[in-house]
């Protein structure tokens, strides 16, 4: 071993040697530091302990002192709210104590009113009993009355109590009767009343719903064209030409999507006629313009004019009705153009007159002054839609007017029966009036619904019992029932026909009204042998 190395060994031993001692003085300093630092902070801990509880002693006392302060303050707030309650009690205490003492009252004069009423009771009580008896006493004296009279009757009558009750019950049964049957009529006439209002509701609703349909088919006129191109012409340029058209002849002229086709509609038939019958002519000429318009329009006024008297002289000859007013056949003529329930007027008025002319030869009576008044009895109907008034009051006015016999007058007033009948002609023309206007065919019904309605109406009043023979008369607005005197009185006579009347009604079917007639008829016989 070198000394060096011998040298670094000793050298490295006292370096282990220091460095041990100076660990071992290093821990016994710092061992005496801590020991200084902990004996340090126990004096810092124990004045800060004393300082900490004085802090405390002091918040306690303040604490303590404000909770003092707010204990009082609450208890003077509580004792002030517990006042204010007990003033507030005793003042609803002393309302009702108030209002007991009004009720006492109230009770106290109801006590008196009703201790009142109680003596005013017993005294009546008491007047009561006293006319009690004194009526039981009347009650008795009269119930002896009536005993002696009513033996005293009996030996007057003949009748023992039980006969004479049976008289009573019968004649009081034929009174009831009576009376019923009265009410009855009474109860009918107030049931006629109701049903006229009823009557005519049921009639508005009626045109209601067909209006429509019935204007369409009694105002308009169709008129062919030979091109569709045509409906440009009739327009013209800005519609002029339709204007002037409308504006001559007071219609309506619709055109629209049907092909080669132009309506006129018109209420006035007259009128309308003279635009059917410009129109065609324009139509058929080609040259439409308002000038041609106007001219065309006229001319063919005056031939519907002059077609107009051609058709009331011509019906009042076939009628062989002669001497007329020229205004009176124009009126004749202007009903060619006038329909009611279907039926032309014209036609109906020229059959009403040969059936009238008819009846009045076989009558001997004035068949000519029949056939006339028959001839003019629905003249009023072309002036309804010109004049106020039904077609009676303006067919008796233009009778009139125009100086027609005063019978001729009354066969117009009278045909509906709204003025009596002058003479046995006016009566003709109302009969032949019916006929016409209720023969079958003659306002479109079927002659089989005919027949099956008369068939309904004899079946229906035969199914009843003491019915002897029943007959549908006057185009089947009347039934006449004959009955059995011995089966059926007088009182069964009008429920009878009543109960008819309600059958037709529910049964069948029928335009206008059905009289029901039932006959009664007592006959005696014998032979002288």
């Amino acid at each position: 071993m070198t000394g060096l190395e011998i040298l670094a060994i000793a050298l490295a031993g006292f370096g282990v040697l220091g460095a041990t001692i100076a660990f071992v003085v290093g821990r016994k300093t710092g061992r005496d530091a801590e020991l200084r630092a902990r004996k340090a902070a126990g004096d810092t801990a124990e004045e800060l302990s004393r300082r900490m509880l004085a802090e405390a002693s002091r918040d306690a006392d303040g604490l303590r002192k404000q909770a003092i302060l707010t204990g009082k303050e609450e208890a003077m707030r509580l004792r002030e709210e517990w006042e204010a309650d007990a003033r507030r009690r005793r003042e609803e205490i002393e309302r009702e104590e108030k209002r007991l003492q009004e009720r006492e009252g109230v009770l106290d004069r109801k006590f008196d009113v009703i201790e009142t009423r109680d003596k005013d009771i017993g005294r009546r009580a008491s007047d009561l009993g006293r006319k009690e008896k004194a009526v039981e006493e009347r009650q008795s004296e009269l119930d002896r009355i009536v005993a002696d009279e009513r033996r005293r009757l009996e030996q007057m009558a003949g009748m023992s109590a039980t006969e004479a009750k049976a008289e009573l019950i019968r004649r009081i049964e034929e009174e009831a009767h009576a009376d019923a049957a009265n009410r009855m009529r009474e109860i009918r006439e107030a049931a006629k009343r109701n049903a006229d209002r009823e009557a005519r509701k049921i009639v508005a609703l009626a045109v209601q719903r067909i209006a429509a349909e019935h204007t369409a088919e009694t105002t308009v006129s169709a008129v062919s064209l030979p091109k569709d191109d045509m409906k440009g012409r009739i327009i013209g340029r800005e519609g002029r030409n339709i204007r002037a058209f409308e504006l001559a002849t007071g219609v309506d002229v619709i055109i629209d999507d049907t092909p080669d086709t132009v309506v006129v509609s018109c209420f006035d038939p007259v009128r309308r006629e003279v635009a059917r019958l410009a129109l065609e002519k324009l139509v058929a000429d080609g040259r439409i313009h308002p000038g041609r318009i106007e001219e065309v329009v006229e001319k063919s006024r005056k031939e519907v004019e002059a077609g107009i008297i051609e058709s009331g002289e011509r019906a009042a000859y076939d009628v062989n009705v002669h001497g007329l007013h020229p205004e009176l056949i124009k009126l004749v003529g202007r009903m060619k153009w006038r329909t009611s329930y279907g039926q032309n007027i014209l036609q109906h008025s020229k059959e009403v007159a040969w059936l009238a002319g008819i009846m009045a030869e076989e009558l001997g009576l004035d068949a000519a002054l029949a056939r006339r008044g028959a001839l003019l009895h629905d003249v009023g109907k072309v002036l309804t839609h010109e004049h106020e008034g039904t077609h009676v009051q303006l067919g008796v006015e233009v009778a009139t007017k125009y100086g027609e016999n005063p019978l001729v007058v009354n066969c117009i007033a009278a045909h509906h029966d709204d003025v009596p009948h002058e003479s046995e002609v006016s009566v003709l023309v109302q009969a032949s009036d019916a006929i016409s206007g209720s023969r079958p065919g003659a306002r479109r019904e079927a002659f089989e619904t005919y027949v099956k309605r008369l068939e309904g109406l004899e079946k229906i009043a035969s199914s009843y019992r003491g019915v002897d023979r029943v007959f549908a008369i006057q185009a089947g607005r009347e039934i006449r029932v004959i009955v059995n005197p011995e089966d059926v009185d007088d009182a069964r006579m009008q429920t009878l026909t009543e109960e008819i009347a309600r059958r037709v009604e529910t049964e069948l079917q029928y335009p206008g009204q059905i009289k029901v007639v039932a006959i009664r008829e007592k006959r005696a016989m014998d032979i002288a042998r």
